[in-house]
């Protein structure tokens, strides 16, 4: 299974799909963007370095087949027909998940079951077994998606969705997934030799996601992937690659900087860049954004404010909008990137900015408000 070439693909959120397929493209692939997916081919190595590297995708998946299916019979003859035994050991845990849009077969339940009996069904023939699999080894998440009456058949390879890079100790009250967080920084034209600074860090998600990009610390590294478990080869083999992934780790100084009105949270944030090996990477400061000053020139501002969804809160938020906008907008050096909800945002902010994004933040529709700097003389 170690050499054998599949089609795969890295899952995004939507908005995303542009900077992950970059991301694969800087790692050497041919790449197909799609609506939240972008295609490319590879084996175990390729996949597991994928999983190891890729900063703004959430997981990365084979597809095993897709086939025309109109009635239950079509997906359980073609999914009997495939070798389930080359890919599942006799214990492996199969759990079956199912999607279905503008489908004649809608029921999901049903999808799943159908499909869960024809995979048992050719494992029985090729085990020679007559009772229930155990389902007690490694896991092997399989999934069925139909789209328009076309049934494409997955294997999820990574396990705990790619956000969860293993850093996080403790989360705030609204936490940014880590890799959106890292999306955000890549949507800027933050380069590591300039100052970097989040106002509002909150639980430290953007500073650490800099400081990890500065390093060059790939994000996968301190954490495990389903795959590993399928064969003793393909743990040797992510072993290698993380190894390899240690020695292309720099030790520059960087100016990023993480700041907070809420002391908890700053502790909060060590806590989490500690996790992430680049706690020394980062100066944390307590501090509320109407006090915040600074002399240096062309940095870059990230912020994700609170958005005020509720309605008691929206008038306090607005209010920290309009002192965002005393204390950035004297910054003209500064490229200035701000993620809310609002979008009366400019309006209290009080300038409009360059360019509007949207993006979504999980399921939350929000605007990716960016005010470019306008270059000091050097």
């Amino acid at each position: 299974m170690a050499e054998q070439k599949f089609q795969l693909y890295a899952a995004t959120a939507s908005g995303l799909e542009a900077l992950a397929g970059q991301e694969l493209r800087d790692l050497g692939y041919e790449v197909r963007v799609d609506n939240g997916r972008i295609y490319f081919e590879g084996d175990m190595h390729d996949i597991l370095r994928a999983n190891i590297w890729l900063r703004t995708a959430d997981r990365i998946k084979i597809i095993l087949n897709t086939f025309k299916a109109t009635t239950f019979d079509d997906i359980f003859d073609t999914v009997t027909a495939m070798p389930w035994d080359q890919w599942l050991p006799m214990d492996a845990k199969f759990p079956v998940n199912g999607r279905s849009k503008n489908s004649k077969l809608f029921s999901v339940p049903d999808i799943q079951a159908v499909t869960k009996k024809a995979i048992v069904n050719q494992m029985a023939g090729a085990y020679h077994r007559k009772t229930r699999f155990p389902e007690t080894g490694a896991l092997f998440s399989l999934e069925i998606a139909l789209n328009k009456d076309e049934a494409t058949l997955t294997l999820d390879t990574t396990g705990d969705s790619l956000f969860k890079r293993g850093y996080r100790q403790e989360k705030g009250e609204a936490p940014l997934k880590e890799n959106f967080a890292a999306a955000l920084i890549m949507l800027t034209n933050w380069h590591t030799d300039m100052p970097f600074v989040d106002p509002m860090c909150g639980s430290g998600t953007l500073p650490i996601e800099a400081a990890l990009m500065a390093r060059n610390i790939a994000p996968g590294i301190n954490r495990h992937f389903s795959c590993e478990n399928w064969h003793p080869d393909n743990l040797k083999i992510s072993d290698e690659l993380k190894e390899e992934a240690r020695a292309k780790q720099n030790d520059d100084v960087f100016d990023i900087t993480g700041c907070d009105i809420d002391g908890s949270m700053i502790d909060i944030a060590k806590l989490n860049a500690n996790g992430a090996d680049v706690l020394h990477d980062i100066t944390f400061k307590q501090i509320a954004v109407k006090d915040f000053k600074t002399d240096k020139e062309d940095g870059v501002i990230i912020v994700n404010p609170p958005y005020g969804k509720r309605m008691g809160d929206q008038k306090s938020v607005r209010n920290l909008y309009e002192q965002m906008g005393q204390v950035f907008n004297p910054l003209t050096t500064w490229s200035k990137y701000i993620l809310t909800a609002d979008l009366e945002f400019e309006t209290f902010y009080g300038q409009k900015a360059t360019k509007r994004r949207k993006l979504y933040n999980g399921a939350l529709r929000t605007d990716y408000f960016q005010y470019w700097a306008r270059r000091a003389h050097k």
